[in-house]
């Protein structure tokens, strides 16, 4: 059971393909929430049910039932992975049929999470949040050796994808503005600073996001401030066309956010941008190397103590916090990216 968010069910998918892997026959049935559901439909040899967290109590009745119907005679799952620990999902987990009931380990735990389960992974501080979920799968035996998504992306997304800009050799820096946390985002006018440094070296700039009134209003502010011209892409993709569209950039610039983790999953860099966050626990999986970093000034700053002496996990979501990072911090990991990928001169005689 994982219900959100975007970022965090991206997470789960290399654990579901390491228990395939594993046991090919298994039976996985995975409780997730409606918006995530829509990202993730279409992975293979996974029954999903939704859990709309509108729909209150009745609503986990409601999808025990729909539990028991699915199981018949079985009665009970032979184990529930119960991955969040928040009080709604904690109780939610009351009402799914389980043997064997795993969740966090207690420096993890909270809203009473211990009294929903009878297994624990293993308290492994100092993890990314990828690692912890995937070794949900230690309890049953297995441990996860290998990190592999290969999100469900139907083709005609990436077709829509692909009519968005043409396939011309210019580079794309994509900007996906805001995370869902507001103070983990950067100022409008340092993106379009970066923006318009990257078409100055010959890129392409996309924006991109959801439909909500601060995505909306991030991006006009943007485009606004830039010199050079954007290609406004917020609000036009659903949840199925969005890695595909994360997929066509070279870099992605954004704050610690889903679309960060979906990009890193279709194989593109990000540039990511943290201080409210700790990179090495949040920031993009397979490579942080073009992350503007400035959590260890947050620390000091907002807590009096460096990175390394906080509880793992400590989020700094001040006001101002954001304010840390540079236009010339973010230009620097931009810039990091453009000579690690430079085009290799050959020698001519």
């Amino acid at each position: 059971m994982r219900l959100s968010a975007l970022g965090d069910v991206t997470h789960v998918v290399p654990l579901v393909r390491t228990l395939q892997s594993a046991w090919p026959q298994v039976r996985l049935t995975w409780v997730i929430g409606k918006g995530e559901h829509r990202l993730l439909a279409g992975l293979p040899g996974v029954d999903f049910v939704e859990y709309d967290k509108k729909t209150g109590l009745a609503g986990m009745r409601a999808l025990g039932r729909e539990l028991r119907q699915r199981l018949g005679e079985a009665r009970r799952f032979d184990a529930l992975l119960q991955m969040q620990v928040a009080a709604r999902a904690n109780l939610l987990s009351a009402f799914i049929p389980a043997k064997r009931r795993i969740g966090y380990d207690r420096s993890r735990s909270k809203d009473l999470h211990g009294l929903f389960v009878n297994e624990r992974i293993p308290d492994r501080p100092g993890i990314h949040v990828l690692d912890a979920i995937g070794s949900f799968c230690e309890p049953l035996g297995l441990h996860q050796d290998r990190v592999r998504w290969d999100l469900p992306v139907p083709d005609e997304a990436r077709e829509w994808a692909r009519a968005q800009w043409p396939d011309d050799g210019t580079p794309t820096l994509l900007i996906s503005p805001c995370s869902s946390h507001a103070r983990r985002n950067w100022r409008a006018e340092r993106m379009a600073a970066v923006a318009d440094h990257a078409v100055s070296r010959g890129w392409r700039v996309v924006l991109c996001g959801g439909r909500s009134e601060l995505e909306r209003s991030t991006s006009d502010a943007i485009l606004a401030a830039m010199h050079h011209t954007a290609l406004d892409l917020v609000g036009k993709d659903t949840l199925k066309q969005l890695p595909a569209l994360l997929e066509r950039g070279q870099l992605l610039m954004t704050p610690d956010s889903g679309p960060m983790h979906i990009a890193n999953a279709m194989g593109t860099k990000v540039l990511g941008l943290h201080a409210a966050s700790n990179p090495a626990r949040s920031g993009p999986y397979s490579d942080r190397r073009y992350c503007a970093d400035r959590y260890d000034d947050a620390a000091r700053k907002y807590l009096g103590k460096p990175a390394a002496e906080l509880r793992w996990g400590t989020k700094i979501e001040h006001d101002g916090v954001m304010d840390l990072i540079t236009v010339d911090d973010a230009i620097a990991a931009f810039e990091r990216y453009c000579a690690d990928h430079a085009p290799v001169a050959t020698e001519t005689r």
